[in-house]
């Protein structure tokens, strides 16, 4: 994997934390926490895995990763891991995400040989410019497919 690739960005997108977004959330992760769904009063907060759903706001030129290849077959999601700076975002809030290729290495593996990571981090700032939420997300592309079996 190319080293060079760490810093690498995405353009920006923006994001509107939608009343019917948030409820269809929290009601798909089954949720029962009543802040989610409107039943206590607004403004709603966001489940604390909300920001996930920001993939459906970012287009091709969002991702960091354009333009880089991988074999999906071989593509394995590590870990996911959201930070926030305060409250989480609420209902209303329009958010200004933007994605960078954070870390970039490699690790021998037992069964799938050399494993390729790929650590990005999408920062979420609030219509004052204030960043107020971080998703951490590593990625690996391991050197075999986990069909090919050992050797």
């Amino acid at each position: 994997m190319d080293p060079t690739l760490e810093g690498r960005t995405g353009d920006p997108f923006t994001m509107v934390v939608e009343h019917g977004k948030v409820r269809e959330f929290a009601r798909a992760t089954k949720s029962r926490n009543l802040d989610y769904d409107g039943a206590i009063g607004d403004p709603l907060l966001t489940p604390p895995t909300f920001l996930v759903t920001s993939a459906f706001w970012q287009g091709p030129s969002s991702s960091p990763m354009a333009g880089v290849t991988r074999d999906l077959g071989r593509v394995l999601h590590g870990e996911q891991e959201f930070v926030f700076h305060g409250p989480p975002p609420r209902v209303g809030d329009v958010l200004t995400g933007s994605a960078r290729i954070d870390k970039v290495y490699e690790k021998e593996g037992r069964r799938g040989g050399l494993m390729s990571f790929i650590e990005t981090v999408t920062e979420y700032r609030d219509a004052d410019g204030r960043l107020v939420a971080e998703s951490r997300s590593t990625s690996l592309e391991t050197s075999k497919r986990a069909t090919d079996g050992p050797g």
